[in-house]
């Protein structure tokens, strides 16, 4: 028994050790944003209360306060003030939404791509010669916003240029939201937390897929910035592949699926990368190679 029991404080140690690890980003962010210790330990105490309520229920029984209390440590009197409040779900912002099923058609859909597959040039305004337009892609996807006002947006964001046929060229390279805009934070909150949750779903065991999602990385140190430099060019180039492919296909299914019943799964596939000089003075967990 006493080697199991220092098993066990030996597997919650190594956790607790990678729950370190994985927060410091985080707390150097919040700092940053000049938010407090307290307040995201009241937006952490209010989680607390949420998924024991809904992701640890007893049968069929209702989840009475003292037991939230008993999962989570947190005062019954918190526990009962907490789930009475409601929190507003994190919703794209418009042009999130907008942008993405534009860059979608216009990286994949035939009638938008060149000979060579690449996204092609588009006629600002449809004529009886270039039937696709930049103004029909937008419309295709929402009349209630003017062709004209995305395409302002876009060209101050340097994501498209009108050249000296009128035409709109996408360059996909700066499709990337403005540093803590509204876009941005959004594709924060959703990315990292589909790459959290496909990891403790991994953990856990968790039932409701054919098994293990995928969630892999290639790890090396000791390397030079001329080396990481080659293996950013190698991971960059053969990730947008993977990227623009899963896009066509995804957007081909999502037409053919829309509608049906069953359709409610949501899908998202992810890749980073991540650079850290180890001779900082940050402290730094050692990594080998993997």
């Amino acid at each position: 028994m006493p080697e199991i029991a220092s098993q066990n404080r030996e597997t919650g140690d190594a956790f607790l050790a990678a729950m370190r690890r994985l927060l410091r980003p985080l707390v150097r962010l919040l700092i940053a944003r000049s938010i407090t210790f307290p307040s995201i330990a009241d937006v952490l105490r209010g989680l607390y209360v949420e998924v024991a309520v809904n992701a640890f229920p007893v049968g069929d029984k209702p989840q009475t306060d003292s037991r939230i209390t008993l999962l989570t440590g947190i005062h019954r009197k918190d526990v009962k003030r907490l789930r009475g409040q409601r929190h507003p779900a994190l919703r794209p912002p418009r042009t999130v939404a907008l942008g993405s099923q534009l860059l979608a058609r216009w990286t994949t859909m035939p009638e938008y791509l060149d000979a060579h597959g690449d996204p092609q040039p588009l006629s600002r305004i449809a004529t009886h010669g270039s039937p696709h337009s930049f103004e029909s892609l937008v419309r295709s996807i929402n009349t209630d916003i003017r062709p004209r006002v995305v395409l302002d947006e876009w060209l101050r964001l340097g994501i498209v240029s009108v050249d000296g046929q009128d035409r709109v060229c996408l360059n996909v390279a700066a499709f990337i939201p403005p540093r803590g805009s509204a876009e941005m934070t959004y594709y924060f909150g959703r990315n990292l937390h589909d790459h959290i949750a496909a990891a403790v779903h991994n953990m856990m065991g968790e039932a409701g897929t054919a098994g293990p999602l995928f969630e892999r990385s290639v790890n090396y140190n000791n390397l030079s910035s001329a080396a990481v430099a080659e293996l950013n060019a190698i991971a960059t180039q053969r990730a947008m592949e993977v990227l623009h492919e899963l896009n066509g296909r995804a957007l081909q299914l999502q037409q053919r699926d829309s509608g049906k019943p069953g359709a409610s799964q949501r899908f998202n596939f992810g890749l980073y990368e991540y650079i850290e000089d180890q001779t900082a003075e940050t402290p730094a967990e050692p990594d080998d190679h993997e």
